[in-house]
């Protein structure tokens, strides 16, 4: 299974804080079971430039990446492996952003966007429906049922673009939430699912027990055809740039 959704660079973002928290998520993940890991620190446009955070989101995993082989792992523990992204917030006149391409997961064209948490616009989920035609780029929306409360209208619409969603485990694990989270899941609404741990503490790695529970619902049958789209939709969606 791969954890669509992370932030556990080191000084990166608002996520780890240290190579020391960044090092005991990674252990985590590998415990869990995790495989592939998608690293997407926060890109917000008004506070930075792609360059700019390429760079840093770059020396943050070079210096996670040297520690860990270096000194942490001499004995060979397999490690899950680590792919670099971005969660870009939404912003007017992202359909047009020159930047977008060098946010995507690398290789690919998905894109991981966080949805304004204010009160959406019909304007919004067009441009968001933009993206997807005009592009190139296929938007795969953060945390879907944090968006759950805007009206139902604007909620039926924002589903029904032809984009992915992605669900944190939270969703999973709430007893309040579960139900509808796996009702979402198995209609196909949900196709990516994230942890989006930031530390060991509030925000833990929490995915392998999500995955439990998914499994005792719907059965282990169930988790490995997601895992098998999951990883499809990664390959057709390979940049030619890459």
């Amino acid at each position: 299974m791969i954890d669509f959704h992370s932030h556990f660079l080191p000084g990166i973002d608002d996520g780890s804080d240290s190579l020391e928290t960044s090092l005991a998520m990674l252990e985590a993940w590998r415990s869990q079971g995790i495989t592939e890991i998608v690293a997407t620190p926060h890109f917000y446009a008004d506070q930075n430039d792609p360059e700019r955070f390429l760079t840093r989101r770059a020396a943050a995993y070079e210096l996670l990446r040297y520690e860990y082989v270096n000194k942490v792992n001499p004995q060979g523990l397999t490690w899950p492996g680590i792919r670099l992204g971005a969660e870009v917030h939404f912003f007017d006149g992202i359909s047009r952003f020159s930047g977008l391409h060098e946010l995507c997961l690398e290789g690919t064209d998905l894109l991981l966007l966080e949805m304004p948490f204010r009160t959406w616009t019909s304007r919004m989920i067009d441009e968001v429906g933009l993206i997807a035609s005009t592009t190139g780029i296929m938007p795969v929306a953060a945390h879907i049922e944090r968006y759950l409360d805007q009206p139902n209208d604007l909620v039926k619409k924002f589903l029904n673009l032809d984009i992915y969603f992605q669900s944190n485990a939270e969703f999973f694990l709430d007893g309040a939430t579960s139900r509808k989270a796996l009702k979402m899941l198995k209609k196909g609404i949900i196709t990516f699912l994230g942890s989006d741990a930031h530390n060991t503490t509030r925000r833990p790695v929490n995915l392998g027990p999500a995955l439990k529970v998914i499994s005792k619902a719907l059965g282990d049958a169930f988790v490995e055809n997601l895992t098998s789209r999951q990883f499809e939709i990664i390959e057709d969606y390979l940049s030619d740039a890459f």
